[in-house]
């Protein structure tokens, strides 16, 4: 029943910068953790970024850090990831996942809750 649904990304130059959103539906959006996950093909699921429900809290993943941003707006129901200065490194294909129900209690860090619900993904291209 929960429907995510990603917008944005494309074909971008290394060093500079894109926006994904994702808008859910089928459930109430703001007592869940967000994440934003890459796949290549040929490998395996990668952890991007994580936001708490209110946004007060977030998580990267190293090689990120600095570079993206995620961000929320719970009136609209949506999650974003803001991509600065990006390197062919950073091309794949990006999914939106929301939290698993029931949520988990304030006190559990966004990177150690289970994400179960995904969108169809967008694809990123960076060029060198």
């Amino acid at each position: 029943q929960v429907q995510l649904v990603e917008s944005g990304g494309g074909s971008v130059q290394a060093g500079g910068s894109t926006r994904l959103s994702c808008t859910a539906s089928g459930r109430a959006f703001s007592p869940y953790a967000m994440a934003w996950f890459r796949q290549v093909p040929g490998k395996e699921r990668e952890f991007v970024a994580a936001i708490s429900k209110t946004g007060d809290s977030t998580y990267y993943e190293e090689s990120v850090l600095g570079r993206f941003t995620i961000s929320r707006d719970n009136a609209k129901n949506t999650v974003y990831l803001q991509m600065n200065s990006l390197k062919p490194e950073d091309t794949a294909v990006y999914y939106c996942a929301g939290e698993r129900s029931p949520p988990l209690p304030r006190g559990v860090g966004v990177r150690h809750r289970r994400y179960d619900h995904w969108g169809q993904g967008t694809q990123v291209t960076v060029s060198s």
